[in-house]
Order: structure tokens, then sequence, then C-alpha cells
């Protein structure tokens, strides 16, 4: 399982997760103290990604219940380890990549609930704001597509527009060697709407900026629903994203277990509410992520308190589930939101409360800032080595030598 797990780190420089590339070269777990040892092979031992790979190792595999050290040794790849890994590479970059269009380094959170009504889309749309004042560009995919609400509640407005890609793409079902200017039909790609927020930007792709009203009911079933998601993954353009947050449908059904599939390098944030019952329904999203090997990176209790004018704190809706929660999931409590009125306002105004004043602005950017420099830190790209080789390689494929 752990060796599994780890198909969800992705040397960002070579375009493929560490197993496919042949640099997991070992994993062993002592039950009885809870020590997991890991052999990592890389390109060259000075390699400046190093860090980020260790970092994301760690926080894979440190995830899972049991494990509660990680142990990485590292070696170098012999010289035919290495060409065969840059040859994986190579056609990684040709024809995977294509295939989702999201860089690979994108660091991508997907934002669950074990069920509706706990405020999901609120904490991803104003976890997405406080990113973007922060400096960064984050991009939002509604994958609730049954009840997209993400494009209101950002003030985003305008159908999404497509044109075909230009020179045509070599898509993932592409023949080595084949000519894709020879495609009758060019691959058609949507441009996200983009909408610039603090010192950063915010790149939106949702069913709610393709229908014709908001009020427009979809009537689909999963197939079709997964089939979306899909397109919004592969057939869209996304641009140079630090984050792309993902606004996941309640439960744990087709468009999760699909979104698993297509994008196994996904780290999960779990919604819910103080309230017991909706813990134990939460548990069931963590659940989900494990069995599909994503990392689950903390949870957001939403709706914590409500406080009135004269200072007096009342726990509507109970108290307790999101602590309760990350103990059971044996994960950080992120962030604790407080009800506030400014956040439906917000939401339905299109300025999201993260980007004001108040209790629940000032928990919406510790969100961010815990995310930025603890939970899911943004790769810090460097000239490592092992690109260098492959732009070289590159260079001289193109003169032809």
């Amino acid at each position: 399982m752990l060796h599994e797990a780890l198909r969800g780190v992705v040397d960002p420089e070579l375009g493929a997760d560490i197993v496919e590339l042949g640099m997991a070269k070992g994993v062993t777990f002592d039950a009885a103290t809870g020590r997991a040892e890991v052999t990592i092979a890389l390109t060259t031992a000075g390699c400046p990604l190093r860090a980020q790979i260790q970092k994301d190792i760690r926080a894979r595999l440190g995830s899972f219940p049991g494990v509660r050290d990680v142990h990485l040794q590292w070696v170098e790849m012999t010289a035919e380890e290495k060409a065969s890994a840059m040859a994986h590479a190579r056609w990684q970059a040709r024809a995977a990549d294509d295939a989702t269009r999201i860089p690979l380094t994108t660091k991508i959170i997907a934002v669950a609930s074990g069920k509706g009504g706990v405020g999901k889309s609120s904490v991803t749309v104003n976890l997405a704001a406080a990113l973007a004042a922060r400096g960064l560009t984050v991009g939002v995919m509604d994958a609730d597509i049954w009840g997209f609400s993400v494009p209101r509640m950002l003030g985003v407005e305008g159908r999404l527009e497509a044109e075909a890609a230009t020179p045509p793409l070599a898509g993932a079902d592409a023949e080595p060697g084949s000519d894709p200017s020879s495609d009758p039909s060019p691959r058609v790609l949507i441009t996200p709407n983009r909408r610039p927020m603090g010192a950063g930007a915010i790149e939106v792709v949702s069913m709610g900026l393709l229908v014709e009203d908001e009020g427009t009911a979809l009537m689909w079933r999963g197939l079709m629903l997964n089939r979306a998601v899909q397109h919004f993954l592969e057939d869209v353009q996304w641009g140079d994203l630090d984050y792309l947050l993902i606004d996941m449908p309640p439960g744990t059904g087709d468009v999760q277990m699909g979104l698993a599939r297509m994008l196994p390098r996904a780290e999960l944030i779990v919604v819910t509410t103080p309230a017991v019952s909706a813990q134990k329904v939460a548990i069931r999203a963590v659940d989900m992520a494990r069995r599909s090997f994503l990392r689950v990176v903390g949870v957001v209790e939403n709706m914590a308190a409500f406080t009135c004018d004269h200072g007096v704190t009342y726990p509507l809706f109970g108290e307790g589930g999101g602590a309760a929660l990350a103990e059971e999931a044996g994960v950080p409590l992120l962030a604790r939101i407080p009800i506030e009125p400014a956040v439906a306002t917000g939401g339905d105004t299109g300025v999201p409360v993260a980007l004001g004043e108040g209790p629940a602005a000032e928990a919406f950017r510790e969100l961010a800032r815990l995310v930025v420099e603890e939970a899911v830190p943004p790769v810090a790209m460097a000239g490592c080595s092992a690109r260098m080789l492959d732009l070289a390689v590159a260079a001289l494929d193109a003169e032809g030598l």
C-alpha cells in the first residue's frame, strides 16, 4: 500500500511519478515501531528538487494510519536507469501531460465533504481568494457539476471560450511519430475565465459558465458527470498555476472516484461542521481518499460558532465535530471558520469574505497561511541538472544530432 501511495509523488522536472520513473527503489514498514524505510534513486545526487520530493514523500506516507516515522535513503541512478527515466519522461511530456493540461508544478487540493450543506464551496472560494491575495495564481475547478455555485461566489461572469489548439496537440492516444496536423478534427481547448484578485489571480472553470443561466438543471447520470470532469482536466488550457482547488461534489460517488484515478497527485481537505452527525459522515471522505492512495491534508470545521454584537458566543451547530474528525483521521484541524453573515453576503455578491475584515476573514487568511507554509507548500522550481540534461537532449534532437 505504501509503495502505491508513492505514485502520488511527482517529480515536476521529469513529468511523472517516482514509481513510474523507477526512482522508488524500495519501501519497508515496521508495524511495531511505525517506521517506514524508503529508498529513492535520484538522477543526480545534487538535484535541488530533492528537498521537494522528500517533503512530498513524508507528507504522503506520514498521513497513513500507523506510520509515525518516515526515513529516506538516497542513492543515485546508474547511467542505464537515468537513460530509461529520461526516455520515459520525454514520452510522458508528449503523451500524458497534454491529457490533463495541469502544470506538474501545480499543487492540487480537492476540497471534499461527506454530505452537502456544510459550506464546502464557501471554503473553496474563500481559500482561493486568500491564496490569491498572497500573490499566488489559483485555479478553481467546480467539479460539483449538478450544484455549481463557484462563478457567482467569485463574481466571475461570461461564458467560457474555446478555440482549436495551435499548433494541434498530440493527444494521449496519438501514435509515436504520427503527424498531429493530419487530424481533421483539431483538439479544442477551453480558456478559463480569469479574475485578478489581490496581488494574484484566479482562473475558474465551471458548468455555471457553460449553461444558459444559473437556473438550468443538469439531469445527468454518473457517466456524464465523470465525462464533464474529464473535459475540465483534458480540454482546459490552465495557465501557470501555483494551486488548483477542486470544489468536489458531496459524498463518495462517481466523480470522486474518477478524479482520484485521473489525478493521483491530488491532496484532500475535508470540510465538516461541529455536529457529530456531520463528522461521522465526513470520515467516509477520508476513507475514500485513503483507499485511492490520496493524501488527506487536514480538516476544516465550518460554521464553528456565532458571536453576537454583545460578544456572546453561541455554538449553533454543536461543538467539537472538527476536532473529533481530525483526531479520528489522524490529521490536523487546519481551521475553525465562525458563522458570520458576511460569509453569505460575500458569496451572494461575488466578493469573498476572505478579502475583507472580521473573524471569518482572519480564519480564512490563517488557513491560507497554513496551506502555503506548512500543509501544502507550493513547488519551488530550481535549475535541476536533470532538467538541464533533458533540455540539452531536446536541443540536440532538434538539430538532428
